[in-house]
C-alpha cells in the first residue's frame, strides 16, 4: 500500500497535517505522495493550503520536518542520490506554483528540508517552539531542494549565507526577525486559529484573481520592470476575460457588506 498523507479538503480549504516516520523525514514515498497532493490541489477549487504538524519526538520535542530520510540512500550511487535531490526540487517547485494561498503553521524542529519546505509557504506563522536551520554543509552537500536557490529572495542574501554556510539553527524569533516567518502564535492551537481567519478570507475573493496574483507576483521576481508590469496586465487580463471582474462590479454592494458573490471556477494564469 502506498503512502498518504493526512490531507483534509473542505468547502475550498485543504489542511496537511504532517505525522509520519520518527521525524516527520521526507523519502521518496513522501515524495510520490507530495506529487500527487499537489496534482490533486491544482485540479480542484482549494483556495487555501495550511501546513502544520503536532508530531513530538519520544522525548516530546515538537516536530514540523526534522528533515530528508537520508538513511534510504545508504546504498545508492551520486547518480541515484543526484536524480532524486532534482526530484525534490522539482517537487517542492510545483507546490510553490500552486495557485493557492499556502500557509505554513510550523511548531518545533524544521530543519533542512524542513525549512526548505517553508520556504514553499506563502506565508508562515511560527509557534516558540519551532526551530529552523540548513545543516547541509556540514554533511558535505548543500541545501538542494530550494535552500539554495529560494532563500536569499525571502530573507536576503547575508541571511541566506549564514545559514547555508554556518548550519546555525535559529528561533522562531530569530526567523520572524530575518523574514523567514511572519508571525508568532502563542501555540499550535493559536497558530491553526489564525490560519483558518487567514483562509477564510481568502475563500471570500475570487480563486481566479487570487491565483492569478500569486503567479503574477512570483514571475515578476527578479525582473526588469517592464517584465513585471507586462505579467502584471496578463493577470489583470485573465481576471476581465474569465469574467470575475464583472461579477465583482455587479455585486459590489453585496462584497462590501461581507456576501461571497457567485465567483466561477477558477481560471490559471498560464506561465
Amino acid at each position: 500500500m502506498s503512502f498518504r498523507f493526512d490531507l483534509k479538503i473542505q468547502d475550498g480549504l485543504a489542511v496537511l497535517r504532517f505525522d509520519h516516520g520518527k521525524a516527520n523525514e521526507m523519502g521518496s514515498a513522501q515524495l510520490d505522495a507530495l506529487d500527487a497532493l499537489v496534482q490533486e490541489l491544482a485540479g480542484s477549487d482549494v483556495g487555501t493550503l495550511i501546513t502544520w504538524s503536532d508530531r513530538k519526538s519520544s522525548r516530546g520535542t515538537p516536530i514540523f520536518v526534522a528533515g530528508a530520510n537520508v538513511t534510504e540512500r545508504a546504498d545508492w550511487s551520486p547518480e541515484q542520490v543526484k536524480a532524486h535531490v532534482r526530484r525534490q526540487r522539482a517537487s517542492l517547485a510545483a507546490l510553490r506554483a500552486l495557485p493557492l494561498f499556502h500557509i505554513g503553521m510550523i511548531s518545533g524542529v524544521a530543519l533542512g528540508w524542513g525549512t526548505e519546505y517553508c520556504i514553499t509557504c506563502d506565508y508562515r506563522i511560527a509557534t516558540p517552539q519551532a526551530l529552523f536551520g540548513l545543516p547541509e554543509t556540514g554533511l558535505g552537500i548543500l541545501p538542494g531542494a530550494g535552500g539554495s536557490s529560494e532563500l536569499a529572495a525571502l530573507v536576503g542574501l547575508p541571511q541566506a549565507l549564514r545559514l547555508g554556510m554556518t548550519g546555525e539553527r535559529i528561533s522562531a524569533e530569530e526567523a520572524q526577525r530575518i523574514g523567514l516567518v511572519q508571525e508568532i502564535a502563542a501555540d499550535e492551537e493559536a497558530g491553526l486559529a489564525r490560519a483558518h481567519v487567514l483562509a477564510a478570507q481568502v475563500a471570500k475573493n475570487s480563486p481566479t484573481a487570487v491565483g492569478a496574483f500569486k503567479r503574477a507576483t512570483l514571475a515578476g521576481l527578479g525582473q526588469a520592470p517592464d517584465v513585471r508590469r507586462e505579467i502584471e496586465a496578463k493577470a489583470y487580463e485573465l481576471c476581465a476575460d474569465s469574467g470575475e471582474a464583472a461579477i465583482g462590479r455587479e455585486n459590489f454592494s453585496q462584497i462590501r457588506k461581507g456576501v461571497r458573490p457567485p465567483w466561477g471556477p477558477r481560471q490559471v494564469l498560464e506561465a
